[in-house]
């Protein structure tokens, strides 16, 4: 069975240290390039406590060695890793494999 990317963009439409909002499919979807470590993260725009596409507005960070991105409404961590909430264990994110291709900024169309 062959992997299914969807090119959402270039990797010159990134932002370091910011989120970029973009579309896979029907999904909302936050990117992320990490700039210390040269790293991109996908997760869902949607954030479970504000219920809102906002996730992509959110402020990046560190929390103990792990990649966060804090929603900018109620500033719940979320994991850029594994998607879950730092705070409310019982909520997460979808999480994106990621991937440049040349120029082209590729997204697995299926969530991890």
């Amino acid at each position: 069975m062959s992997e299914s990317w969807v090119t959402v963009g270039k990797t010159s439409d990134l932002i370091a240290d910011a989120g970029v909002g973009a579309q896979v499919g029907n999904e909302p979807v936050a990117l992320f390039l990490i700039r210390h470590t040269n790293t991109i993260y996908a997760v869902s725009n949607f954030c479970p406590v504000s219920r809102a596409n906002i996730i992509a507005r959110g402020i990046v960070g560190d929390l103990n060695g792990e990649p966060v991105v804090a929603s900018p409404l109620y500033k719940e961590h979320f994991s850029l890793l594994t998607g879950k909430c730092l705070e409310q264990p019982e909520l997460s994110l979808k999480v994106w494999t990621v991937r440049f291709n040349g120029d082209e900024l590729q997204v697995k169309k299926n969530a991890a």
